[in-house]
């Protein structure tokens, strides 16, 4: 008996996408074939330990240029630290966070490391751990697939 395969669904080379649990909404992000793990922009990085001993991370989310930035700290205990490679094939430490992220109205648990994404034109990188989990294909002639599907899903009658 043959198994029945999910459908692929198509993204484009930008996506606009959510992050329901940081009350983030519609955040560029670029879609990175040659990243293996997602990354997101964040700041202020440090550590602090808590009474019980535990160590916390503590960040701040996007930058005070972009529109959905509101300051407010973040704080993380369930974290790694881990080697990344760049873009331009340095290999960085940098944190990494498990988070949800919607797209296509479908929300999706997987791993971000956290950088200083501030020089770079968009605060995500969706990589291919996300695009593999989500069995997405990438066609980079379109962009922001998933928020046209979902406008269109909210206009059409019931």
């Amino acid at each position: 008996m043959k198994k029945l395969r999910v459908p692929k669904r198509v993204v484009g080379r930008r996506e606009l996408v959510d992050f329901p649990q940081f009350q983030l909404w519609g955040v560029e992000a670029k879609v990175d074939t040659g990243a293996y793990t997602s990354a997101i922009h964040c700041s202020n990085i440090h550590l602090a330990t808590r009474p019980d001993g535990r160590q916390c991370l503590h960040v701040q989310l996007l930058d005070p240029s972009h529109p959905n930035f509101d300051g407010t700290p973040m704080e993380f205990t369930d974290f790694s630290l881990r080697d990344i490679k760049s873009s331009n094939g340095d290999v960085q430490e940098r944190y990494v966070i498990r988070a949800v992220m919607r797209i296509f109205g479908e929300d999706f648990d997987t791993e971000f490391s956290l950088s200083d994404r501030s020089d770079m034109k968009y605060p995500v990188l969706l990589g291919r751990l996300l695009l593999r989990h989500g069995r997405f294909v990438v066609d980079v002639t379109r962009r922001n697939v998933s928020y046209r599907a979902q406008q269109a899903a909210q206009s059409s009658p019931s």
